[in-house]
């Protein structure tokens, strides 16, 4: 059943609408502002954020979350347009579905889970001050020349004038009713102020016009050949893995704002299939948007229907109410983003940055900057590859050994802590090759040999006190390094001392 017409933890269907409704309306200029960032038509990107909304609140595995044509992805897109033409785009928006659905179908989206919790933290601020940022462009006007200058005097005054009254409504509101979304009331009322009292203020209209028709069925013009795909594959897989990326770490935020759990797999089938039927039709391609997503989980939007509702009155604005939705002023949706930011911003990180350990605070920081310099994408790789760093780098320091000599005069050295690539060079400190018996035994009881370089450790140790005319013996050594072991041969040269009786307890719980 693709949605439920009573209301219930998933979803209720008057909330779903109307919360489909502002998301709409808020649509509206993100998508016209980053086609114009991609540098293709505003259509481009207002079919776009129709389509991949609607595949993906239909099929995708996170109901209530907002698909559309995003910045994250524009950026990457300017340079392929630039070069080669909004043919290519569409060809590689196409072949970036195609990689998205065999994520899927692989089954690597549970990958996501190796994310830690402060490069989500980090994900989450740095998106609300690219958010906050892009609507400073709002604040500004064309002087005689064409160039862009901050506004001044009653202009400035009038917009934060509008601004701040959107959020007062947004705020308030809700103390009062709960029977429409504050943020659908407050675009409405301040759009009808505007209006009806006759204030200068920049509307959408202005950014430029959203009338359209229906997107046509449009095989990209492009020439399907070798030559072609050396073009867009690396655009493509580029945009596939930002978009895969922005749209898990999303779900992820859902997941736990309305403690539900979405489909990770499944959303990235979702967005494969959007992204390619999007190519397919005239669209730029997208992904999740944690901005719009945010809208309209806090409108009371939970279901798939929302989603739906967002696309479609997206729609109806492109095919019959244009004029209208023109007419709506910058500043108010200006002031709906403000409130996304100031909603989407974990406000207890800045609480807890002395608080957690100063290794997680810095990955915190880190993303973030990096997600608003660069792209999510990269802020994303670069906080889990520091955050694995730390974590080897501190597990690094703590293998030790507890050595004694048992009852047939050999020297025992226990291990203790994993032994892995980054404490192989304090492992081999630990033993005294010369002073050593001839019989030498490392326990494993309370050690893990984790990888090869802790295999190559072991066969160096081995050879060690080999030349010193003396034999090393392996003890309780887990399943996982006999076979480590059995793999690599003859590379090794080791006794392992086998005990029936031992079970590693680890091991039985993998």
């Amino acid at each position: 059943m693709l949605f439920n017409f009573e209301c219930t933890e998933r979803g209720c269907p008057k909330n779903d609408i109307l919360s489909g409704l502002t998301v709409a309306l808020a649509l509206v200029p993100e998508a016209v502002a980053f086609a114009f960032v991609a540098g293709v038509e505003p259509l481009v990107g207002l079919y776009a954020a129709f389509m991949v909304g609607l595949i993906t609140a239909v099929i995708g595995g996170r109901p209530g979350m907002i698909s559309g044509a995003t910045g994250a992805l524009a950026v990457v897109m300017v340079g392929l347009v630039a070069e080669h033409g909004v043919e290519y785009l569409f060809a590689a928006v196409v072949l970036m579905g195609a990689i998205q659905i065999t994520v899927g179908l692989l089954r690597l989206g549970k990958f996501i889970r190796i994310v830690p919790h402060p490069v989500m933290l980090g994900f989450v601020n740095g998106l609300a001050i690219v958010i906050f940022l892009a609507q400073l462009n709002n604040f500004k006007i064309e002087d005689a020349t064409g160039n862009l200058q901050w506004m001044q005097g009653q202009a400035l005054w009038l917009t934060l004038g509008l601004v701040a009254l959107t959020m007062a409504i947004i705020q308030y509101l809700p103390k009062l009713t709960k029977a429409v979304p504050s943020s659908l009331a407050a675009i409405v009322a301040v759009s009808l102020l505007v209006i009806f009292v006759g204030l200068e203020s920049r509307t959408v209209g202005d950014m430029a016009s959203i009338a359209g028709g229906l997107p046509d069925f449009h095989i990209p013009l492009v020439p399907f050949n070798l030559e072609t795909l050396k073009i867009i594959l690396p655009y493509s897989i580029i945009l596939a893995a930002i978009g895969l990326i922005e749209s898990l770490l999303t779900l992820s935020l859902i997941d736990e704002i309305t403690e539900t759990r979405g489909q990770g797999n499944r959303e990235c089938i979702g967005q494969g299939v959007a992204n390619s039927v999007t190519g397919l039709f005239g669209g730029m391609g997208g992904c999740a948007m944690i901005g719009q997503s945010m809208i309209n989980i806090n409108s009371g939007g939970r279901g798939r229907l929302s989603g739906i509702s967002a696309a479609l009155f997206l729609l109806v604005f492109i095919l019959a109410a244009s004029d209208l939705i023109e007419m709506i002023p910058l500043a108010v949706l200006t002031g709906v983003m403000f409130m996304v930011v100031i909603g989407t911003f974990e406000w207890s990180s800045l609480r807890i940055m002395g608080k957690i350990p100063a290794s997680d605070a810095f990955v915190l920081v880190l993303v973030s900057a990096v997600t608003v310099a660069t792209d999510l994408a990269i802020a994303v790789v670069v906080g889990v590859i520091v955050s694995a760093l730390v974590f080897a780098w501190e597990h690094a320091k703590q293998i030790r050994v507890e050595s004694y000599v048992d009852e047939q005069g050999s020297k025992v050295y226990e291990l203790h802590g994993p032994l892995f690539f980054a404490s192989v060079s304090n492992f081999q400190d630990l033993f005294n090759c010369k002073e050593d018996p001839d019989g030498v035994i490392i326990e494993f009881q309370h050690s893990r040999v984790m990888d090869h370089s802790a295999i190559e450790a072991i066969d160096t140790l081995a050879e060690r006190y080999l030349n010193a005319g003396k034999k090393l013996h392996l003890r309780h050594v887990s399943p996982e390094c006999r076979q480590l072991l059995h793999k690599a041969g003859n590379l090794v040269e080791v006794n392992v001392m086998e005990d029936p009786r031992y079970h590693v307890a680890v091991d039985e719980l993998a």
